[in-house]
């Protein structure tokens, strides 16, 4: 997910290849569904991150937790 790519004061510095969070209209594309039922299933996940003490953005979905929900993706495999 990260990529080593310049060098700052000799430090290497990180960035993100991928954005952190998905749209519901990239879900929609992902899952080949509608847009309104990506946004039923981003609120759904919202909510159980919120359950879990998270914070969200409406309409958007941290791409890690949608990854591991539907395609059971972990950062360890």
């Amino acid at each position: 997910m990260y990529n080593k790519d310049v060098s700052i004061n000799n430090k290497e510095v990180l960035y993100l290849s991928k954005e952190l969070f998905v749209r519901a209209e990239e879900v929609a594309g992902a899952l080949g569904i509608s847009k309104p039922y990506a946004y039923k299933l981003v609120r759904e996940m919202n909510e159980e991150l919120k359950q879990k003490g998270f914070l969200t953005i409406p309409g958007r979905v941290s791409r890690r937790y949608f990854e591991e929900k539907f395609y059971g993706l972990r950062e360890n495999q």
